[in-house]
């Protein structure tokens, strides 16, 4: 268990420091350039971000706490706290698939513009770094809950 819950942990991590590093510095920082940079950046961003280094465990934190959860689901109170993990993370990844990727093609496709973009991204992905920070400290309590079983 402490294998699965660890490496749930450190997708999870994954994620949550790349949505944090959004927020911090590539948002801001875009903030500054004109329209036509911007786009032309985000566009490139969103290509480039299609790759084994985000999609793995993007993916991972979605079916490892799953996994975890069914293999150990009597060892309480560590499989409540996977269970909050698991449950954080999937109403980022929700987020995600649901408001952000939509308006990543929104802008790829020239349907939307930068003001319809730029402030719905940046709120939705604060929401999905702060769900998916939680996940990964509920999934750490549960491997520290767990202890070495």
């Amino acid at each position: 268990m402490r294998i699965i819950v660890g490496l749930s942990a450190l997708a999870t991590g994954l994620i949550a420091g790349t949505y944090y590093g959004f927020s911090i510095a590539v948002m801001p920082g875009l903030a500054a350039v004109d329209d036509r940079a911007f786009v032309a950046v985000m566009n490139q961003i969103n290509t480039a971000i299609i790759n084994p280094g985000f999609l793995v465990p993007f993916l991972a934190a979605a079916v490892l706490p799953l996994w975890a959860l069914i293999r150990h689901r009597r060892a309480r109170p560590a499989v409540l706290w996977i269970l909050a993990g698991w449950a954080l993370y999937l109403i980022g990844f929700v987020t995600t698939s649901a408001i952000n990727v939509p308006l990543n093609d929104g802008l790829a496709a020239g349907t939307v513009t930068r003001a319809q973009f730029e402030g719905p991204w940046v709120a939705w992905n604060l929401v999905r770094a702060v769900l998916s920070t939680g996940a990964t400290a509920c999934l750490v309590v549960a491997m520290l809950r767990r202890g070495s079983k």
